[in-house]
């Protein structure tokens, strides 16, 4: 390690620990010298210089917090002595400038993915059932056995194998010393499938479409539209029950609106019509199967990175979230936008303290404005609760270093690199226009996923530093660790390492490209993300409520 601190940008007030330090040391950072008071655990920021009560902290050069007390050169930035403090903010004229990177070197470069009828290019090529209501969540389980079992696309049977050991080591006495000397045995990851460009059979169980208030059913009709036009999804199987607040006809309704010339396989199956639970179901896997069976049919054929839409999530984040995945994204994000892509950047709680930055980014003013006014309706609304967007950071980010959510916004807005933003949309919006663009969603991992592949997303790259499993049903979630400690104790869930710009051994930008290279293989099926190989198919509508 080149550097064991870190001073983010010239105008910070406060350090970053790169490697725990102790009570002490005299450290010199671009010719400055620190004495520490206190140990400063990696990840942890400590003062660089004595301050007064209620002295603006500044990080990623903008305010971050304030002083509750007086502190000292040396002490250790905790939630005792900083409280959040974020900059207001204001549309102004503002005309930026943005010098795209160096994108020849992926210039020409296509992705193998499966082209719809409407243009778009999908990076998977799945079939989803979708319940218009909570009741049918059993008929949905029991057909997901049926067709994964039988058509390859189960979990590992290894788990069922370690408890069949168990249980027959019990039978023949054994007591809890031979239950503890049982190993997990290696078991098959899948078996054969019989429809070989049919990436996935998905579900969408959910607990809603009715109960609750016909604005949930609303908006919950047009994320399950979404879903259903989604560039990845090759077909759709409907279970509904009949008498619930979101009918068939809202789906269809809002499935028209957003694609007028939607030309996919559609089944539609309602349980109250039908003669019993058995004849739903066989139906729907008859009907499904003669489905796949024209849906295998379509093959990977090339497409320009521009047709590539990702979107970017940070969860599960830390003190260097915001120093080495966030910013390499983020420069994958400039390399996308250079091609032509689209990008998606949502989690507005996770945007405060950073409007400023996202206004004077805008193409147009009416984006700017729409921006403001979902930031501003977000936050009346989680304050109208009780809350605050100043509560978004878990016990787990303030443990490891974010001890603000403007500490915690500004880190990971730096997934959205430094590209203009051409739109600003609503959750369940569609992106329309190349580039990035951002989306109100909560802060959420499973929320927020779901809704940047509402808005189209056909890749995630999802940042983490304490690490998370979350993945999506019909979008491949790419992990991308911020340390190389999280990347060797959860490696069975991570799929790419940034610890190498902690350690100084890569910059930015080489990880940046590293991580566009995972991209076109991901989109080209050369390589399945560790979320899509555990069937992480982790599915939460927004309510529209508070959460954060």
């Amino acid at each position: 390690m080149n550097n064991r601190i870190l001073k983010v940008h010239p105008k910070d007030n406060v350090i970053v620990a790169l490697a725990d330090l102790k009570a002490g040391e005299q450290l010199q950072y671009e010719g400055q010298n620190y004495t520490l008071v206190e140990d400063i655990p990696a990840k942890h920021k400590f003062f660089a210089h004595d301050m007064e009560t209620g002295t603006e902290v500044i990080m990623y050069g903008t305010l971050v917090g304030k002083t509750q007390f007086e502190v000292k050169e040396g002490w250790r930035m905790t939630t005792d002595n900083l409280k959040h403090a974020a900059a207001p903010y204001e549309f102004r004229p503002y005309h930026y400038e943005w010098q795209a990177p160096d994108v020849s070197k992926f210039e020409g470069r296509t992705f193998n993915g499966y082209h719809r009828s409407n243009g778009q290019v999908g990076t998977a090529n799945y079939w989803l059932f979708i319940p218009t209501v909570f009741c049918e969540n059993r008929n949905l389980d029991v057909i997901r056995e049926a067709l994964h079992n039988e058509l390859g696309y189960a979990v590992t049977e290894k788990y069922k194998f370690f408890t069949h050991h168990l249980v027959e080591t019990y039978k023949n006495g054994g007591d809890a010393l031979a239950l503890d000397q049982i190993n997990m045995a290696p078991g098959q990851t899948h078996g054969d499938r019989p429809f070989k460009n049919i990436d996935g059979i998905k579900f969408l169980n959910h607990q809603g479409g009715c109960g609750g208030i016909r604005q949930d059913a609303a908006v919950l009709s047009k994320l399950l539209a979404a879903y259903a036009d989604h560039p990845n999804v090759a077909g759709v199987t409907v279970l509904s029950l009949g008498c619930q607040n979101l009918q068939v006809q809202d789906f269809l309704d809002d499935l028209k609106t957003r694609n007028p010339l939607f030309d996919k396989k559609l089944l539609i199956f309602e349980q109250q019509q039908s003669q019993s639970e058995e004849q739903l179901i066989t139906d729907a896997i008859r009907q499904t199967f003669e489905g796949l069976i024209e849906a295998n049919k379509m093959e990977r054929t090339p497409a320009p990175l521009s047709k590539l839409n990702v979107g970017v999530k940070c969860g599960g984040s830390d003190g260097f979230s915001g120093i080495s995945a966030n910013p390499a994204v983020g420069y994958c994000s400039d390399l996308l936008v250079g091609l032509g892509a689209t990008v998606l950047l949502a989690e507005f709680p996770e945007l405060c303290g950073a409007e400023q930055n996202m206004i004077d980014r805008t193409k147009d003013e009416a984006a700017a404005r729409k921006f403001m006014e979902l930031m501003s309706a977000y936050s009346k609304s989680a304050e109208d609760a009780g809350s605050g967007f100043h509560m978004n950071p878990s016990p787990g980010n303030i443990k490891d270093g974010l001890i603000t959510d403007a500490i915690k916004s500004n880190g990971a807005a730096k997934k959205g690199g430094t590209s203009p933003i051409e739109d600003v949309l609503d959750y369940t919006e569609p992106a329309t226009k190349p580039g990035l663009n951002l989306v109100c969603t909560p802060g959420n991992d499973v929320e927020a996923t779901t809704g940047k592949a509402a808005s189209g997303a056909t890749l995630i790259l999802f940042t983490t530093g304490l690490g998370t499993p979350t993945g999506n049903p019909v979008c491949p979630v790419i992990k991308v660790a911020t340390n190389n400690a999280l990347t060797q104790r959860m490696g069975d869930i991570i799929d790419i390492n940034t610890g190498p710009v902690i350690e100084g051994e890569k910059t930015i930008e080489q990880m940046g490209e590293d991580i566009l290279e995972y991209c076109i293989k991901a989109a080209s099926g050369e390589i399945i993300p560790k979320a899509v190989l555990l069937n992480q198919d982790d599915f939460i509508p927004w309510k529209r409520g508070v959460s954060l």
